[in-house]
């Protein structure tokens, strides 16, 4: 069975609801509020569009925070550069090794979730992850630059509409 993680678009809260490819409906545990699927979302058993919003555009990625990579890495660099400060070159270049073999192992490790680029709804659990796109900068850049237009004209017509 699948899950998907999302942001209730209803009452916003984070959530994680079960579904499956027969599934005609996904609930949100917290507001009761229903996103119906239907039958063209799902074929061959792989997801063709995100069962939150009505996006069509949904990429693979690994399932690990990028947050806490970029905290590795950079914990890495900083130790490295201390210990090349103190001209300890055997320490430094264990330390770049050590992150770069910790990267290593994550990547090998971790397993993949599916993401919408519109509402950054996660799934987990579903079959042929390798039959979907990798990220995409340019289709990221267009979503995440929409919703800041929209976000601007809600905050204008607020402020228009108040006295």
């Amino acid at each position: 069975m699948a899950n998907v993680t999302f942001s209730c678009p209803d009452c916003g809260g984070m959530l994680r609801a079960s579904f499956d490819s027969d599934a005609i409906t996904v609930e949100c545990p917290a507001c009761r509020q229903t996103r119906k699927t239907q039958r063209p979302d799902f074929q061959n058993g792989c997801l063709h569009r995100c069962l939150v919003c009505p996006s069509t555009e949904i990429f693979v990625r690994k399932d690990f925070p990028p947050r806490l990579g970029v905290a590795i890495v950079l914990v890495g660099v900083i130790l490295s550069s201390i210990f090349w400060g103190y001209h300890q070159v055997i320490a430094t270049f264990t330390v770049l090794f050590a992150t770069a073999l910790i990267d290593v192992v994550l990547y090998f490790t971790m397993g993949n979730v599916l993401e919408c680029y519109r509402c950054h709804a996660q799934y987990r659990g579903l079959p042929g992850f390798e039959s979907y796109p990798q990220f995409d900068l340019e289709a990221h850049e267009k979503h995440r630059q929409q919703a800041t237009r929209l976000n601007e004209a809600r905050d204008t017509r607020g402020r228009s509409e108040s006295p």
